[in-house]
């Protein structure tokens, strides 16, 4: 099957309900080559928090016929490098080699994924080392932040949770727990091998056919609870130079109609040097040195925010000024300023096009979302279609739910929660 808005792009289902999909870059040298899994953080129980990234970690640490070590040789004997990472809907294994050793990635991906041992030894050196991951997170002020956000946005619940989970079930989960949630998760039904670059598509589905034959066909115990946005507030008092805040609201899930809004929205806001807050705060009044908004998607949720990071004394400013500006959008948006974020967007889109990684990691992801291959060419037409009336309901919208607010360090000169909701009503 192929795209017609991508034409190198094709796609093969096989036998077990493994999604090959590769998309054809024949000017490069190279391709990335990653398997996707359509579970991540939201998908554990409380009491297995992190279990899906301490899963992550375990499969480069030994299979039946591989050690730790052997793995890490085999991908560099051919020069390339293997990674993965976590995320609250999604675990990813990929590496990024010369087109020729396709196939030597392909076999070590489906080796750690259907034959890890999960070794009590290594299982016990990989707790503690994930144990520190935690702890350097939570001694790193502008990134655990962003997990007080996500739990305060959405408390009790698997969105809320960290992705690295707490020390103690990292200490304490037992190993049939990752057997059974290998087992259970990572079927076939829900993974897709995403191949870019030089790449030859019905070699690697040959290939895929042969060394993904153990991938469970369906994905038995992936459950989760529905997204439920409630708002509110976290305040962690910790003796630092800076205070660190994040005032966000309710977003969009990937389906939402207003989907593109909120990227246009979000860009005129605090995407970029010439966005709003950027100009408003750092340039103008030079309240802070970071200041930008960024936007979460789920698959039936989403979140809009902004990260500020200023002193004590600056923050009783920079606050009435991210709430004055989102406020005044609506009445003071220009066309130039919604076509400059527009084409900030589609640039940047496009720019990535020339990266295998980022085409790789683009199909896999859009597939898991939307169980289709992107078209570029719809995309940028729902870009090009936000105009100022979008934008102006958009703004509307993030305002009719109470806001999300989190701060790190000294927070004592940082007003209240609910003086932030009236400079905002």
């Amino acid at each position: 099957m192929t795209n017609s808005a991508l034409p190198g792009l094709r796609l093969t289902t096989l036998d077990n309900g493994l999604t090959v999909a590769t998309d054809a870059m024949p000017s490069v040298e190279s391709a990335s080559v990653g398997l996707w899994v359509g579970v991540g953080t939201r998908y554990e129980k409380p009491e297995e928090n992190g279990l899906a990234h301490l899963i992550e970690h375990m499969v480069f640490k030994g299979t039946g016929t591989r050690d730790a070590a052997a793995i890490a040789r085999e991908i560099e004997d051919v020069g390339g490098h293997m990674n993965a990472y976590t995320s609250r809907e999604q675990t990813a294994y990929y590496a990024k080699v010369l087109a020729d050793d396709i196939p030597v990635a392909v076999d070590l991906i489906a080796d750690i994924l259907q034959n890890s041992v999960f070794d009590p030894v290594e299982l016990d050196r990989e707790r503690a080392v994930i144990v520190q991951e935690i702890a350097q997170v939570n001694d790193t002020p502008d990134d655990v932040i962003f997990d007080h956000f996500q739990t305060a946005a959405f408390p009790d619940q698997g969105l809320g949770r960290p992705v690295l989970g707490t020390a103690d079930v990292v200490r304490s989960v037992p190993r049939q727990s990752l057997v059974d949630y290998v087992a259970g998760c990572y079927g076939a039904d829900s993974c897709i091998l995403s191949v870019a670059g030089r790449v030859d598509h019905d070699a690697v589905v040959e290939l895929a056919a042969e060394r993904f034959a153990q991938l469970p066909s369906k994905t038995t115990q992936a459950t989760t609870d529905v997204g439920r946005y409630t708002g509110g507030e976290i305040r962690v008092d910790r003796d630092l130079e800076q205070l660190h805040v994040i005032l966000g609201f309710r977003g969009v899930s990937f389906s939402d109609p207003d989907f593109y809004a909120l990227q246009v929205l979000s860009m005129i806001y605090g995407g970029g040097m010439s966005s709003r807050l950027f100009q408003e705060v750092r340039e103008k009044r030079g309240l802070a040195y970071s200041i930008y908004s960024f936007t979460s998607a789920y698959l039936d949720d989403g979140l809009l925010g902004v990260y500020a990071g200023t002193g004590p004394d600056e923050v009783g400013e920079v606050m009435p000024v991210v709430c004055d500006q989102l406020r005044a959008i609506p009445d003071e948006l220009d066309e130039s300023e919604l076509a400059r974020a527009i084409i900030q967007l589609k640039s940047s889109m496009l720019m990535s096009r020339e990266s295998t990684s980022a085409r790789c990691e683009q199909l896999a992801n859009h597939f898991l979302i939307h169980g289709r291959a992107p078209d570029m060419a719809e995309i940028i037409e729902h870009l090009e279609k936000v105009d100022a009336a979008a934008i102006r309901k958009m703004v509307a919208r993030l305002l009719s739910e109470p806001p999300t607010l989190t701060a790190v360090g000294p927070t004592g000169t940082l007003e209240s929660y609910d003086a932030i909701c009236a400079r905002l009503s």
